[in-house]
């Protein structure tokens, strides 16, 4: 196939299999059978994916992976799927599209895996479609915005809060609060990277604009190479918009954070879309210029989303976050990888099988309890229910870390039944 390359670094994981006597269950801990880790027979179910080791969205893929290797743990602490061991199999896709297609074939006819899910981000997970589509494979993917949206592929699932409408669902909070302020805006200004994810984005910002009667004013994309935003923030700002919604990736957004500092730009509300700012690393590198700012996020320990399950294992994942060399905290990435692999176990588990049709039927018909909270999948592989945060950040000091493990420098403003506090508006105020 025209693409296939010779991918990174190719992990594997050994499943520990106790040999000891089985353990009795204590309130509130995770119980290790040992007897039913020793019935595990058979060949490894082999699960495939790329994922983002190195490059621009590694930050995050590398934190995803992680959760994933900790589920392959446990699953095979309790004894596997279907009485057979779990072996995790994936590749690194360098934040590189091109590199997608080579890596799902070379999983599907050179490692013969039984099951494949998707790579972390919109821009890997895409690519990967057409390879996903001419297999009619079964394929749970991971934070990707509305790439279903062009394929239409009956057999697609995204771990991603966005709900039934995707686009719009990533900027409506930031314009909810907006035009809830006693001097409401009237003006918004739009601006994107020239990719997919941050583009669907912008389509959203924008029907969420017309809806809220709000003039656009500027709205423009940048190359995906762009590493000098002065100039963006400049023109911007010549057109005064009350509002600025930005949708950037990991890289650009610390250059529009840096950029908005250095100008002095101070709309009303700015943020919105910026993939990274929920990143313990670039949260810690930024400081105190992010204060103001509003964006998305899809998980904090705030009441509503905290469970003693969840939280077990955010203490496991940041027990071994430093000897991985992954984000501190983990609370973007790690509820959602954990569950990506738990609809996929526990539709293995109900069904009996790995037969992908019989899984993508039993996705679609029923309720998933996992890490991220209760899932139902609409029959386009997205959510049924939107649950996506605004958050603003406020009272930054410095650059270290441990200033964003508790919530006393973000607050959540939306939705409601999550928020946490009150808004600093206009921007200004919280500089």
């Amino acid at each position: 196939m025209n693409g296939c390359v010779t991918p990174g670094n190719f992990f594997k994981l050994n499943s520990a299999i106790g040999a000891a006597a089985a353990a009795a269950f204590a309130l509130g801990a995770l119980a290790v059978l040992a007897g039913s880790a020793a019935a595990q027979s058979g060949q490894p179910i082999k699960i495939g994916f790329g994922t983002a080791m190195t490059g621009g969205l590694a930050p995050n893929g590398k934190s995803g992976l992680l959760a994933q290797k900790i589920w392959e743990d446990d699953v095979n602490a309790r004894g596997g799927l279907l009485g057979r061991p779990v072996k995790l199999i994936y590749y690194d896709d360098q934040s590189n599209p091109s590199l997608v297609p080579g890596i799902y074939t070379k999983l599907l006819d050179v490692d013969k895996v039984d099951l494949i899910i998707g790579g972390y981000g919109t821009t890997q997970i895409a690519p990967a479609m057409p390879v996903v589509i001419q297999r009619n494979k079964v394929f749970v993917t991971l934070l990707g915005l509305a790439v279903n949206t062009e394929f239409n592929y009956p057999n697609y699932f995204s771990m991603i809060p966005m709900g039934p409408d995707p686009k719009p669902s990533a900027t409506k909070g930031f314009f909810d609060i907006a035009m809830a302020q006693s001097l409401q805006p009237r003006t918004v200004a739009i601006v994107a990277a020239d990719q997919e994810m941050s583009r669907n984005a912008s389509d959203g910002a924008r029907e969420n604009a017309q809806k809220a009667g709000l003039k656009i004013v500027y709205d423009k994309s940048y190359p995906p190479a762009t590493t000098d935003y002065t100039p963006i923030i400049r023109a911007i700002a010549a057109a005064n918009p009350d509002l600025v919604v930005i949708c950037s990736y990991p890289s650009d957004s610390v250059g529009i954070v840096k950029a908005v500092n250095e100008v002095g730009f101070k709309p009303k509300m700015i943020g919105g879309a910026m993939v990274g700012l929920q990143s313990t690393t670039l949260k810690a590198q930024l400081g105190a210029a992010l204060n103001g700012f509003i964006n998305y996020d899809f998980w904090l320990p705030v009441p509503g989303l905290l469970s003693p399950a969840v939280s077990d294992l955010i203490k496991r994942y940041q027990s071994r976050a430093s000897a991985e060399g992954v984000d501190a905290l983990g609370y973007y990435m790690v509820p959602f990888a954990y569950s990506q692999l738990q609809v996929l176990q526990q539709a293995i588990d109900a069904t009996n099988s790995i037969n992908d049709k019989k899984l993508a039927d039993y996705m679609r018909a029923n309720t998933f309890k996992t890490m991220a909270g209760d899932i139902n999948f609409r029959s386009d592989g997205e959510w049924a229910e939107s649950r996506v945060l605004q958050v603003q950040f406020h009272d930054v000091k410095d650059n270290n870390i441990e200033q964003f493990r508790a919530m006393g420098t973000q607050t959540v403003l939306a939705p409601v039944k999550y928020n946490s506090g009150s808004v600093i508006y206009p921007f200004e105020k919280a500089r």
